[in-house]
């Protein structure tokens, strides 16, 4: 998973207690001990897990019992149980459960996505893209990962991946492909992938000597066909998909024979459905 820094759990705190819990105050129960638990109201993939209990020993409450994200849950299971002060626990309650509703929505949507492509073609790979919303992009990442997919990109500075937005200021398609072997002498390390709508475009690339194509918005009956022309050609290219593909739609793009879906899906859709109870000891 990825690491989360303690400034950041810090400041999801504050983000949320500026200052005090006004209504705990004002009640006078933030002396009381307590039991808070967590608990899964529909089919769940859980993810957000850790930094929950992150946010737990920042604020002195003991975790009795969780999961790990990753693990599947169903309604009525409960998966987090834990102890403290009452005054802890209502700081730490709708945080963590924002944090958990919010991961747990895009890692359950992943693995649906996964398990459908993986169901038709066990060797695919489904890859998220950075279209996740800004500043929430560590939590997204971990979320598709508890999922079972990987991120297609985690930023600009990773990886060569060639746009037709790139093209308005390379000309065409053409010059581009002249420009490849420069492109790999200076990133020699790099595989450098283009976006393509055309077969035509990609057999020009492939002749360049670029390391994949990532097809964008090219059904899957269209790109089936194309990908049984490239693959005697270059048996070894990664091909990828991209654009427009969902839960509805996976089970098709898989058995095209591309290496990898590209989506953002996984992204967009409600919240898991997840209850908080708590109990005076």
């Amino acid at each position: 998973m990825i690491y989360i820094s303690d400034a950041t759990i810090d400041n999801w705190i504050k983000e949320d207690v500026p200052y005090i819990d006004l209504t705990t105050l004002t009640l006078g129960i933030g002396g009381h001990k307590g039991k808070m638990s967590f608990m899964a109201r529909e089919y769940t993939v859980l993810s957000g897990v850790e930094e929950v209990l992150r946010i737990f020993a920042k604020l002195g409450i003991t975790p009795t019992r969780s999961l790990p994200s990753g693990s599947v849950v169903n309604k009525g299971d409960i998966f987090i149980e834990a102890e403290g002060l009452a005054s802890s626990l209502h700081i730490a309650w709708k945080l963590s459960m924002n944090i958990l509703e919010y991961s747990s929505g895009i890692a359950t949507r992943t693995k649906k996505m996964v398990d459908k492509a993986k169901a038709v073609n066990p060797k695919i790979t489904i890859l998220a893209t950075r279209k996740s919303f800004p500043g929430t992009k560590e939590l997204s990442i971990n979320s598709i990962i508890a999922g079972g997919a990987f991120p297609h990109r985690l930023g600009l500075s990773e990886t060569i991946l060639i746009f037709k937005q790139h093209m308005a200021f390379l000309g065409d398609i053409n010059n581009l492909a002249q420009a490849i072997q420069e492109i790999k002498a200076d990133a020699c390390e790099k595989k450098i992938i283009v976006e393509v709508e055309t077969l035509e475009d990609a057999r020009l690339l492939i002749e360049s000597g670029v390391g994949g194509l990532q097809f964008d918005k090219v059904p899957a009956n269209d790109l089936k066909f194309i990908v049984d022309q490239i693959r005697p050609v270059n048996p070894n290219i990664i091909l990828l998909g991209a654009g427009g593909v969902n839960e509805g739609n996976i089970e098709e793009y898989a058995r095209t024979g591309i290496d990898a879906i590209v989506t953002t899906s996984m992204y967009f859709g409600k919240p898991s459905d997840i209850g908080v109870t708590m109990e005076k000891y």
